[in-house]
């Protein structure tokens, strides 16, 4: 119903549509591609694979959309690639299904993928997250809700990104970034809360100020990384995002960006 697909487009007859579906001029909609109400493939996008593009999308010109993973353990089946709704994939950006049968790479709602950014296979990408022009996520990797990444950024596999954080441009990130804090260079450097983020996000004065002293005596004191964390616990006032702070750390597998 309402669906609009260019003569010049190219939709395999079993893809999925959703109402008020736009497939514009030069397109290639794959065999087992769902596309969500009002999704928007401006023009020569390709969306492949067992790929679901949630309501309201927007694809612009030559962005690769639920290819064929790079990595080459790829043995065939059936892997996935999810884009939660609103979310807008600018031009040339490329987004990969996961490596094997039944995986899932995952890209949230109201996400904005710039320009020639690149998710690889069975990346989970939150809700809100913004990735600038050529950044770029290695496999497996992990960005939560509402962190920004900045252009010309490549993450390694495996790595976290926590919520509400922000990394700088032309940045090297091969260890996890803790939320809500503010991290660039190379090596890369924690340099205390994002001050600008919390703000936008109506964080509490409280809450930013707890989370500077946390930051303080994880990066500032001379304790290692668990005894910083019993500190935090027994003297910072408590609410969710020191918690998640907390947490986010003690379960780091790659060790945090110092």
């Amino acid at each position: 119903m309402g669906v609009s697909i260019h003569p010049l487009a190219v939709v395999h007859p079993n893809a999925e549509l959703g109402a008020d579906a736009v497939v514009g001029p030069f397109c290639m909609v794959g065999e087992n591609v769902r596309l969500g109400d009002r999704v928007v493939l401006r023009s020569h996008v390709s969306v492949e694979g067992h790929t679901t593009l949630g309501a309201g999308c927007e694809v612009w010109p030559f962005a690769s959309v639920g290819g064929k993973t790079q990595d080459l353990k790829y043995k065939g089946g059936a892997p996935r690639l999810i884009v939660g709704e609103q979310t807008v994939i600018r031009e040339c950006a490329t987004l990969n299904c996961a490596t094997f049968d039944g995986g899932e790479t995952r890209v949230g709602a109201k996400c904005l993928i710039m320009a020639y950014c690149h998710v690889a296979h069975d990346c989970v990408v939150g809700d809100r997250v913004i990735m600038a022009n050529n950044a770029t996520l290695a496999g497996h990797v992990i960005v939560e809700d509402e962190a920004i990444i900045g252009g010309l950024t490549g993450v390694h596999q495996f790595v976290r990104v926590g919520r509400m954080s922000i990394v700088g441009g032309f940045t090297k990130v091969v260890k996890d970034v803790p939320p809500y804090m503010m991290a660039d260079g190379d090596p890369l450097k924690v340099y205390g809360p994002n001050k600008v983020g919390l703000e936008r996000h109506g964080i509490p004065l409280e809450v930013q100020q707890a989370l500077k002293e946390a930051y303080k005596i994880v990066y500032r004191s001379d304790l290692t990384v668990a005894a910083a964390l019993e500190k935090i616990v027994a003297t910072v006032a408590t609410s969710a995002p020191i918690e998640h702070f907390v947490d986010f750390i003690r379960k780091s597998e790659r060790g945090i960006s110092r």
